[in-house]
């Protein structure tokens, strides 16, 4: 058991997973403003400080114990948690249907820009002189880029209640709609079963969840390493 390397990767993967957990959530804040709801307003939730949104257990404790129990067991680093969900009342929006995508698609396109200002760092990084701060500051840079563009994807699927099921919500016909939003108190057990149903051989298993995930964040992060001449 390495302490030492669970310290150091703890170390460097903070500040990236705290930013783009909390920043996701107060960019649905800013958004339900703009749009005419100031419930996360009078809360005091749209701030950019991050110990604004953080929730002890979701934010700091859950990851901890998974990022710990993945190093010790499988000497990998596994990451889950979340930040405290910034409240909004979708009533209070001036058109509530159309008005909710752009709320929910707020967070997502929050950890998009993310991973663009880490992909932009990184190209900067590269014109400075070798030391012994080099590589975990490259580290924490792709740490970075790869948390924000998981968590934009993940959010991103069509199923409530993550972003990319408001959006659907708010994309579909009310007929449709209205069948679709039943969804969500099934929507977290689903999304527990699509990561832990596993498929393929006993030497290579994944997921559902990641081969739904990570040919798409595969592509924009190569997508990214080319936008910024890193490859």
């Amino acid at each position: 058991m390495d302490v030492t390397g669970l310290i150091q990767t703890i170390s460097i993967a903070a500040l990236p997973i705290l930013f783009a957990i909390t920043l996701h959530e107060a960019a649905h804040g800013y958004a339900a403003r703009h749009f005419g709801d100031t419930t996360a307003w009078v809360a005091g939730r749209i701030s950019l400080n991050p110990l604004r949104h953080v929730d002890p257990v979701g934010t700091l404790l859950v990851p901890a114990l998974i990022l710990a129990a993945s190093y010790f067991a499988a000497d990998t680093a596994l990451l889950f948690g979340w930040a405290r969900p910034v409240p909004v009342n979708f009533r209070r929006l001036r058109d509530p249907r159309r008005d909710m995508i752009w709320v929910a698609a707020a967070g997502p396109a929050a950890n998009l820009l993310m991973a663009l200002g880490w992909a932009a760092l990184l190209r900067l990084a590269m014109f400075l002189p070798d030391g012994a701060y080099t590589m975990p500051l490259g580290q924490m840079i792709v740490t970075g880029i790869n948390i924000n563009l998981v968590l934009m994807v993940l959010n991103l699927l069509p199923l409530p209640p993550l972003d990319g099921g408001r959006i659907a919500l708010g994309l579909l016909p009310y007929r449709l709609a209205v069948p679709f939003s039943r969804l969500e108190r099934w929507g977290f057990p689903i999304l527990l079963l699509l990561l832990f149903v596993r498929v393929g051989d006993a030497d290579n298993k994944a997921s559902l969840l990641d081969l739904i995930m990570w040919p798409v964040i595969a592509m924009i992060k190569r997508l990214l390493l080319i936008l910024f001449q890193l490859i």
